[in-house]
């Protein structure tokens, strides 16, 4: 097989804190600690977050602001710089474009595929829109079946769904040049 091609990481409790839970925090609201975690199924989770946040008034500004103060995982810029110094690099995520932006400023400007919010004239977020069913696995089944024509090698950096903090480093991993 050929070198590597393209590696896929997850972003929220990967390469950032959880945002819904940074938003829970700033808000004192939490019941918005919830994730995918506590409710698998992602349209009730939405939908009941919505809910929560009409109840309270909250709209995409007031998320905007608490991700403001959200930096990246100690480490996590520096290893998407050295990952993508040897390969491509894509976040799969099921955030929203609209999350997402100073985020990606943050990290360097990764490869982001995630999803989209709809928000109304007013600022409040009325619904919201899945890129494609099943994001991360059909992005990467759709990403795996061109490498796997030209006989190249995709890896999938496991999705991490623990509270334990990633640690960073190039050094002894599969991307260590060292022989």
């Amino acid at each position: 097989m050929s070198e590597l091609n393209i590696v896929c990481l997850d972003l929220e409790g990967v390469l950032v804190p959880e945002i819904w839970i940074a938003f829970s925090e700033a808000t004192g609201i939490p019941e918005l600690r919830r994730t995918t975690r506590d409710e698998p199924d992602y349209d009730k989770l939405m939908r009941w977050r919505l809910g929560i946040l009409r109840e309270h008034g909250l709209g995409l500004a007031d998320i905007q602001a608490a991700i403001a103060t959200i930096d990246p995982l100690p480490g996590a810029r520096e290893f998407l710089d050295a990952l993508r110094a040897r390969t491509q690099a894509v976040i799969l995520s099921d955030t929203f474009t609209q999350f997402a932006q100073p985020l990606m400023k943050k990290l360097g400007w990764p490869t982001l595929m995630c999803n989209a919010l709809q928000v109304g004239p007013d600022g409040m977020i009325e619904d919201y829109h899945i890129r494609i069913a099943q994001s991360k696995l059909s992005t990467v089944k759709v990403a795996v079946w061109p490498l796997k024509m030209r006989n190249c090698s995709p890896v999938m950096v496991p999705f991490v769904h623990s509270k334990v903090t990633p640690s960073f480093s190039m050094e002894n991993s599969l991307f260590s040049t060292a022989s």
